[in-house]
């Protein structure tokens, strides 16, 4: 039971890290990596689902609020989301390949979903940049690469 709630917590932490909310999740899969008690295959399909989820939330957020932009309390200006939306529409589809990136992932996915990215493409090239996110993570913390951290328990 305790390694199912391991799985659960990494995947709540992977889906709010890829959402608008101040998240973190390479610390949970990390650490999780280190206790040396799960699948290393399975915390990272577990890790990237979660994150491919969140960013989608962020892509039907992004296809659902542009309908308010005019609101007085939309959360963004008008000149700001205009913007993001030029500098979207000038590197295309590819700029979701820094959808990893702290801070300017989370609203690329958004202006995906504004700018009506279609489904499977924005899902096909936020899952190779997360993916490849994570398992670079994965390799530095096993010390796949020949560097990395040795703890002995």
């Amino acid at each position: 039971m305790m390694a199912l709630s391991g799985y659960f917590g990494l995947f709540f932490a992977a889906m709010g890290a890829a959402t608008l909310l101040p998240m973190q999740s390479e610390a949970v899969l990390v650490g999780l990596l280190l206790t040396g008690q799960y699948a290393t295959w399975a915390l990272l399909v577990v890790a990237i689902s979660g994150n491919v989820f969140g960013s989608v939330l962020n892509w039907l957020l992004g296809r659902s609020i542009e309908h308010y932009r005019h609101k007085r309390w939309f959360p963004v200006s008008e000149a700001r989301l205009e913007k993001a939306q030029r500098a979207y529409q000038r590197y295309g589809r590819w700029s979701l390949l820094l959808s990893w990136v702290p801070i300017i992932g989370d609203p690329i996915t958004m202006i995906a979903g504004v700018l009506r990215e279609p489904f499977w493409s924005f899902v096909l090239i936020v899952t190779l940049a997360k993916a490849s996110r994570y398992l670079l993570l994965a390799a530095l913390t096993l010390g796949w690469l020949g560097v990395g951290y040795s703890i002995s328990v």
